[in-house]
């Protein structure tokens, strides 16, 4: 989300002076829904919510209707709020009744129009209305996300290994961070602390050591005794599948070689990290892990591997890639099993090749 959608909305509910419509938009489903639940708590007193507020599927509204929630006023309250969900579904003729409505918007209206993932942005509805754009967050804002959701939702500090070993078990979906928080935030409650790291171990059943960042980095390191043993931990955890881990081991390979040819041209290798880094903000490719471990691990990595390996990595993930999709005989615990087998091969590896 570009930082200026979270500073309008942010200013709106602190100032409490809001714009006659929003505009909902982008790829993160989690951050559209806050952000309709923040404008409507900020918006309406809990007591006034019964009788203004509509929460309306587009798609579902003829033009009648759609007109009769426009024109209706505030019931003893300041506003009303209507949102209309998936706004791209308006038939033509609700549509036509909205796009008059923007020309001459209600003061005593609040209208939330938020667009379902995937959807094309259209220019007059965002020309028409303050748009607010929520796409996934990269890998660096997530502990920061995670943190700030725990003080300022959840009013609980956590430690940073804490949120280090809850990313690299759950990953970057918010709708299920939110959830772990919420049962951490529980657990602590009433003993005067802060998340710590035996707190998501105990809550979220994983402990470090056994996530997927500790697979990736045993496949760094051609640990291929460490790394299987990681497979049924790694695959045991939420929402972990084999294609996932195949996904994120490709990038992980592809940023090796990446660096490795960078070294080769005579990159500094002290600066490769925050190269990496760079890439990472340019790219926002899937690592599967917080990009601060997985930059410090690559830049460790990538001169401990020839080309020719980390060539053949790369057949072996996408042959690996094509099984899990096509194949009904493995299991994923065994396709995961031989491409780790494959891509930890040794063929004579030091710092000077």
């Amino acid at each position: 989300m570009p930082a200026s959608s979270l500073k309008i909305l942010r200013d709106a509910i602190k100032r409490r002076v809001f714009d006659g419509a929003y505009y909902i938009v982008g790829d993160d489903e989690y951050q559209k829904d806050d952000a309709v639940r923040q404008l409507i708590d900020g918006a309406l007193e809990s007591t006034a919510k019964d009788f203004n507020l509509d929460v309306r599927r587009a798609g579902d509204l003829d033009a009648e209707t759609l007109g009769v929630l426009l024109s209706t006023p505030p019931m003893m309250a300041e506003r009303r709020i209507v949102v209309l969900r998936d706004v791209a579904g308006l038939k033509k003729d609700p549509r036509k009744v909205l796009d008059d409505y923007l020309k001459r918007p209600a003061s005593d209206l609040l209208l939330i129009l938020s667009a379902s993932g995937g959807s094309k942005i259209e220019s007059s509805l965002a020309a028409a209305a303050t748009t607010l754009q929520f796409d996934p967050l990269s890998g660096d804002r997530v502990p920061k996300w995670i943190a700030h959701h725990a003080t300022t939702a959840l009013g609980v500090a956590i430690s940073e290994p804490a949120v280090e070993l809850l990313q690299a078990a759950v990953g970057a979906d918010l709708h299920q961070l939110s959830g772990e928080l919420d049962k951490l935030a529980s657990f602590v409650a009433g003993k005067d602390r802060e998340i710590g790291e035996d707190d998501v171990a105990a809550v979220v059943g994983v402990r470090r050591g056994e996530t997927q960042s500790d697979l990736l980095d045993a496949v760094a390191d051609r640990n291929a005794a460490r790394a299987l043993e990681l497979i049924p931990h790694v695959l045991a955890q939420p929402k972990t599948t084999a294609v996932s881990v195949v996904m994120a081991l490709s990038t992980q390979m592809l940023a090796i070689s990446w660096g490795r040819a960078r070294l080769d041209e005579g990159f500094p290798r002290a600066r490769l990290a925050q190269e990496y880094f760079n890439l990472l903000k340019e790219t926002g490719a899937f690592t599967g892990r917080p990009w601060g471990s997985a930059t410090s691990v690559w830049a460790r990595a990538a001169d401990r591997w020839r080309r020719e390996s980390l060539n053949r990595a790369l057949d072996s993930l996408l042959e690996a890639d094509v099984a899990l999709k096509e194949s009904r005989v493995s299991s994923e615990e065994q396709v995961l099993a031989s491409l780790i087998l494959s891509l930890c091969a040794g063929d004579g590896v030091s710092a000077a090749a």
